[in-house]
């Protein structure tokens, strides 16, 4: 008990120092992606999340190790092997930087092909895009490099050193605003370049910081061909999961940029960096909560796991709901009042998107659990299978003459059918049982999400467009979720534990 009290307040810790970070850094990355599009204009923006999109298509290769790499850290944490924990760190540096590697030769000759011959980019922005495709290319390969590094920080729990360099990185990235609306050369390559910098100065920041504190990450040249054949069967079952997320967001990001053109690539980067904004106040929570799955499983504290699990996947899905009401009633309000300039199309897709990483964030956890055993054949084989259906589904729609939007629709049919083979391959991997999942997680949500938004439907439908009533929106809402939520949400011992946090919380201010 006295464990899993202490690792309830660690998660608590952790979660409100990453979300300190996040208040601070959403505020910068609104600010600036305002500033940038503004800059670069609407084509330029859309080039470069369109190009970003073929760079990204490399992270199939590179995502797979990344997730294997960062759960065997966790979990030999977990186990408390300081010298197998070792070895693994400078295995994973050596796998990294020969990935890296061949990244940057695919990248450079396969994406510079697509680039120049299949993409919809206007002739004479042909040599920006170029540089935007290289810069990338090295920025990605940059942060590959990294991962060994950052895994090791969250395996520790160390997230005071995680949201300081987070903070920097941002601060980083305000400096860039200023620079390109300043910059007396091409805007769109003066914006890659420098990102580029960012990227090498917050690699060596992490470096540092992790070479001071933790014994495991002094790298060594070790050859170890039973850890690598390990990760290599791990990684090479991720492949597929990676792949299927890959066709479902970059692989769709292209097939709009053929069928409709890099305005509504500027779109969709609009509409998924707002999104991203508001998922990281939930990523805050599932960073902190996702090592102490690991360590559960590896620690043989099954019925903890399942708890936790269940826990982490209605916490998270309540959080987001937190922010997604009121952004998704005042969407079209909030993007005028952020931008000067909204492209089309931007509102339905910012409000599609969300309701779409709502539902993908119920199997967060989920995923986490499987990954701690290591044996995710079986599930990478099934979720892959149905969750790629978003690619091929989306290319028959567009060439059926549907609407850009329905790209959207098929995504959120596929991934509820996602959440539903999920929940049956944890029964046959860990024994969890469905039903658990289903009164725990899915009950409470279906019965609070309506309940929630009755309030502040009401208001937004009760005054004209206006920044008073985008206030009375954003208040009412807060105040009806959150009580909805601790009333109909929470367990009876959830709301003891949330109403002595509070006034542990308050005691510590008044005194």
């Amino acid at each position: 008990m006295q464990t899993s009290s202490a690792n309830n307040r660690r998660i608590a810790k952790n979660t409100l120092l990453l979300y300190f970070r996040t208040l601070l850094i959403m505020a910068i990355t609104l600010y600036t992606s305002r500033v940038i599009l503004n800059a670069l204009g609407v084509e330029d923006y859309g080039i470069y999340n369109v190009v970003g999109g073929v760079v990204a298509m490399f992270s199939l290769l590179s995502g797979s190790l990344s997730n294997a790499i960062s759960r065997f850290i966790t979990f030999e944490l977990g186990r408390g092997d300081i010298k197998r924990l070792g070895v693994i760190f400078s295995t994973s540096v050596n796998i990294q930087l020969g990935l890296s590697l061949l990244i940057m030769v695919l990248g450079a000759a396969v994406g510079g092909w697509f680039l120049n011959t299949q993409m919809n980019i206007p002739a004479d922005r042909m040599t920006a895009a170029n540089w935007v495709l290289y810069c990338s290319l090295l920025m990605f390969c940059v942060n590959l490099v990294s991962i060994p590094y950052n895994a090791c920080i969250i395996a520790h729990e160390r997230m005071v050193a995680f949201a300081y360099v987070s903070i920097l990185e941002a601060s980083l990235k305000l400096l860039i605003c200023y620079l390109i609306v300043v910059s007396p050369f091409d805007k769109l390559i003066s914006y890659a370049i420098l990102l580029v910098v960012v990227a090498l100065i917050i690699r060596f920041v992490y470096g540092f910081y992790c070479g001071r504190h933790f014994e495991e990450c002094r790298y060594r040249p070790i050859y170890d061909r039973s850890l690598l054949k390990q990760m290599g069967s791990f990684a090479g079952w991720q492949f597929l999961s990676n792949g299927c997320w890959l066709f479902n967001t970059q692989g769709v990001n292209i097939l709009i940029n053929m069928f409709f053109g890099v305005a509504l690539n500027a779109a969709r980067g609009v509409a998924t960096q707002v999104d991203g904004a508001i998922q990281q106040f939930v990523n805050n929570f599932m960073t902190a909560v996702n090592p102490q799955i690991t360590k559960d499983y590896a620690a043989g504290r099954i019925k903890e796991m399942f708890t936790l699990v269940c826990r982490g996947a209605k916490f998270s899905y309540f959080l987001l709901m937190l922010f997604a009401i009121p952004v998704m009633l005042e969407t079209e309000y909030v993007l005028a009042l952020w931008l000067k300039t909204v492209p089309d199309h931007t509102v339905i897709f910012l409000r599609l998107t969300i309701v779409g990483s709502m539902l993908n964030m119920l199997g967060g956890t989920g995923l986490t659990a499987c990954m701690a055993t290591g044996n995710i054949k079986r599930y990478s084989i099934w979720i892959s299978s149905v969750g790629v259906l978003v690619f091929p589904l989306t290319w028959i729609a567009f060439e059926f003459g549907l609407p850009v939007e329905s790209t959207y629709i098929v995504f959120i049919m596929v991934y509820i059918g996602v959440n539903v083979v999920k929940l049956y391959i944890m029964k046959g991997l860990l024994h969890f049982p469905p039903v658990l999942f289903v009164r725990k997680v899915v009950v409470p949500m279906l019965i609070v999400t309506p309940v929630a938004v009755i309030l502040p439907l009401i208001v937004a439908n009760s005054f004209e467009q206006s920044f008073l009533r985008l206030c009375l929106t954003v208040i009412v809402s807060l105040i009806s979720s959150s009580t909805t939520i601790f009333l109909i949400g929470l367990t009876g011992g959830e709301r003891k534990a949330v109403v002595k946090k509070a006034a542990d919380f308050r005691n510590k201010f008044v005194r």
